[in-house]
């Protein structure tokens, strides 16, 4: 039986800060737009914790009984590694995602945006089927567009609009560049686990990239976050406050290139989950400066 410090390292606390970035993200476009909310705020953010947590697990138990997990380098997994039944993984899922939908209705209330409801529908489903279901489309090279839709402008614009009623050009920018550092953060994970996906028969894109594509991918995908927030300068210069991250982005790139070694990427995990939560902190900071 899984110990708790055992299913807190299975819901992989690492990467929740790709979870929480577009929310801040999100709610610093709202303030700019003077439609700042906290209770709203907070229910987004408890949304996109929860699922994510939720996601986690279901990927625990969905590559678990395929297998995939059986010669994994990286963080416990707690079906491949035997440690928790896969019945107890896949409720622990379950739980996270209806926690998650009840936080969204109560969300969605509070805003009158029940157009919603259909993209919280299709967030859980989404999160389910990445890796479960009969064809998962995390195993076709499709898990980065998906992340980047949901991780970028769905969770971003979702949190400005349920709090300011409209969005913006920031709050799409800043969807954007958080987005691609998620997709950025999904890529380390994958190019380290491209044997043994391989070997499985999950076509991530990585797989599909290739070793050394991927890798550039990631270092591209950062660069890209950071060059398109120069658009919104002109009109924000305090937006030059996230080039700030170019520093903290240089040791995961030269990892992401030179590292040989798969334990050696799963630092990279980390710190571009962080580069996320940087990016949102200073994204937010530049909206609050703008109007000082």
């Amino acid at each position: 039986m899984a110990t708790v410090g055992q299913w807190i390292e299975g819901a992989r606390l690492r990467t929740l800060p790709m979870a929480i970035a577009p929310v801040i993200v999100g709610t610093a476009a709202a303030y700019d737009l003077g439609g700042l909310h906290w209770p709203r705020a907070v229910l987004a953010a408890l949304v996109a914790l929860l699922l994510q947590i939720g996601v986690n697990y279901a990927n625990d138990y969905s590559d678990g009984i395929r297998g995939t997990d059986d010669m994994r380098v990286g963080p416990l997994r707690l079906v491949g590694s035997g440690v928790a039944k896969p019945g107890h993984v896949k409720l622990a899922a379950f739980a996270a995602l209806g926690l998650a939908m009840v936080a969204g209705l109560a969300l969605v209330i509070l805003s009158q945006a029940w157009w919603l409801l259909l993209v919280g529908a299709g967030a859980v489903l989404a999160a389910w089927g990445y890796t479960g279901g009969r064809n998962p489309y995390g195993y076709r090279g499709l898990g980065d567009v998906f992340v980047f839709v949901f991780f970028g402008p769905v969770a971003t614009l979702g949190t400005t609009y349920t709090q300011a009623g409209s969005v913006s050009a920031a709050a799409v920018i800043g969807s954007i560049s958080t987005g691609l550092i998620a997709v950025a953060l999904l890529m380390a994970n994958n190019v380290r686990d491209i044997p043994t996906d391989t070997e499985v028969g999950k076509r991530t894109l990585a797989v599909r990239l290739g070793d050394a594509n991927a890798r550039r991918s990631y270092v591209a995908m950062l660069a890209v976050s950071l060059l398109i927030v120069m658009v919104l300068v002109p009109a924000k210069p305090w937006l030059l406050l996230v080039l700030l991250l170019v520093p903290a982005m240089l040791m995961p790139s030269w990892l992401m290139l030179t590292g040989k070694a798969r334990k050696a990427l799963i630092p990279v995990l980390k710190q571009t989950g962080l580069i996320n939560l940087g990016f949102s902190l200073l994204f937010a900071a530049a909206m609050v400066l703008t109007h000082l």
